[in-house]
């Protein structure tokens, strides 16, 4: 789920090899999942949900299942028989308090448990010397279009795998994979950003050889994704012209969490309204240390300094 507006909340998300044109169900909105272990096993089970009567089912970590329920007084104060009551709260300051802190209660959770994954897929990347990349952006900018000339590029020189987030179609895999790229492709449903489970399981069905990069392609949003560390190296945000130059002041943590930002469809300024120099302050603003690129991937300009940059980075990581 999403801690900021809840979008995945009824969602399935699937993984999709191109490759073999396997489908995997992530997890769906009944609670299911499956799950495919080191020796090629497949295991799929269900979370109990609450049944009219307000019964709930936990699983623990150590597999074991503990069902309770939650009782409500009637007028007269009198539970409903179950074991546990709850008094409502009539007062409207005390009621917006409480949801308050269970919401805050239930991000802390959530991003815990994404940032546990995160740290394990980190120290998974570390152990292979893999550069490993987050690319953010709005719909549209072009990403997967740079993604793929970057790929084409670079093939002989540095092997790279990719793992595309999208919320439906194979369409973005399907480019990729025309390049001679090992891909697979995560549909996130309602889903607006890719998770760090995600993304472990991604990892497990491309299986990247050692010293390479992993470029993950975040689902198009410049918000949720911000919250969301996947154990990668760092985020790149790409903008293009086409897109309002003041975008890095109005999503300001997407662009604060980035190490890197890439102007896109350059070959597109003499046709569009769009100030270089004043994007480029706006970013600043936000990320005094940012790394900005300006590119056109259909034209091959400017891509040089881009590649130099990935050239330095996947250096360090093997250093």
């Amino acid at each position: 789920m999403c801690v900021t507006c809840g979008c995945s909340d009824e969602a399935t998300v699937t993984l999709t090899n191109p490759a073999t044109g396997a489908v995997e169900v992530l997890t769906s909105p009944n609670g299911e999942h499956s799950h495919v272990h080191y020796d090629g096993t497949v295991v799929t089970h269900s979370h109990a949900h609450s049944d009219s009567a307000g019964e709930h089912s936990h699983v623990h970590s150590d597999g074991t299942v503990t069902t309770h329920s939650h009782a409500h007084s009637d007028s007269s104060g009198s539970s409903n028989g179950t074991d546990r009551a709850h008094s409502h709260v009539s007062n409207p300051a005390q009621i917006h308090a409480q949801i308050h802190s269970t919401t805050i209660s239930l991000e802390q959770n959530i991003l815990a448990k994404n940032d546990r994954i995160a740290a394990q897929n980190r120290g998974w990347f570390k152990g292979r010397n893999t550069l490993a990349l987050n690319l953010v952006s709005s719909p549209g900018s072009g990403k997967t279009t740079l993604l793929a000339r970057t790929i084409r590029d670079l093939q002989s020189e540095i092997p790279i795998h990719v793992i595309e987030g999208d919320q439906e179609t194979a369409n973005d895999a399907r480019r990729i994979q025309e390049t001679g790229c090992k891909v697979v492709q995560i549909n996130t449903g309602t889903g607006c950003h890719l998770e760090a489970s995600m993304v472990e399981r991604g990892l497990q069905e491309l299986n990247p050889p050692l010293d390479s990069i992993v470029m993950i392609e975040n689902v198009g949003n410049l918000v949720c994704p911000a919250l969301f560390d996947l154990g990668e190296y760092a985020k790149v945000a790409i903008l293009s012209v086409t897109e309002g130059e003041d975008k890095p002041i109005k999503y300001p943590h997407m662009f604060r969490a980035s190490q890197v930002i890439i102007l896109t469809k350059i070959d597109l300024l003499p046709y569009v309204e769009f100030n270089v120099d004043r994007c480029i302050e706006y970013a600043r603003q936000v990320n005094p240390h940012i790394h900005v690129f300006q590119v056109s991937a259909t034209a091959g300009i400017g891509l040089e300094g881009w590649y130099n940059w990935l050239r330095e980075a996947r250096s360090q990581k093997q250093s």
